[in-house]
């Protein structure tokens, strides 16, 4: 009698497992085919992303906005065109990941994922700011050089290196307050150098 008893619960917990196993498949499978389709389109758009920015020529434009040097002694090629279309294709990937874990009850990675979309657009403006900042600062320089030479002052390399290094220093200062870094850290420097 006893072992009757431990052989209908040993069938029902494996009729149990048996069933949770195939009402899981579908799921599993819902999720493994928007993984794959949103690889494809992922590497699709990243593509067209890397395609579209290499014929609007930006890194020529780079080029003569002086950017290319600062990137060349930090042993980095100029290739604005890779760069956006990995960011693109980067940014589809953890999308369609999201959409997986969502598929499947992934909670706890749903939710982490949910931040690291929010916090990529943070990303991109402070790259935008830092470019900026050297193109701006690059300007300057050759502004204030030939301005303080034209005005026959011994000091212009100086002051036009100093120019380019204060641009430089609060345009970095604003991409670590666009990523939340330390925030009213940089916000103490930026005042005690603004006093």
């Amino acid at each position: 009698m006893a072992a009757q008893s431990w052989t209908s619960v040993i069938v029902a917990s494996l009729q149990n497992v048996w069933a949770g196993i195939i009402g899981f498949l579908p799921s599993l499978l819902g999720a493994l085919i928007v993984l794959v389709v949103g690889l494809i389109v992922a590497a699709g758009l990243g593509s067209l992303v890397e395609k579209l920015i290499g014929f609007l020529k930006i890194d020529a434009l780079l080029r003569k906005m002086g950017l290319e040097v600062y990137l060349e002694r930090a042993n980095l090629r100029l290739n604005a065109g890779k760069f956006f279309g990995a960011l693109v294709y980067w940014f589809l990937v953890v999308v369609f990941i999201l959409a997986a874990s969502d598929i499947l009850g992934l909670w706890g990675l749903s939710n982490f994922l949910r931040q690291v979309v929010a916090y990529l657009p943070n990303v991109i403006i402070a790259v935008l700011i830092v470019m900026a900042a050297a193109i701006v600062a690059n300007f300057l320089k050759s502004t204030v050089k030939a301005s303080v030479s034209a005005a026959k002052l011994h000091a212009s390399k100086f002051l036009a290196t100093l120019t380019w290094w204060v641009v430089m220093v609060f345009g970095i200062l604003a991409a670590l307050m666009q990523l939340g870094i330390a925030g009213i850290l940089l916000n103490t420097i930026v005042t005690g150098i603004i006093a």
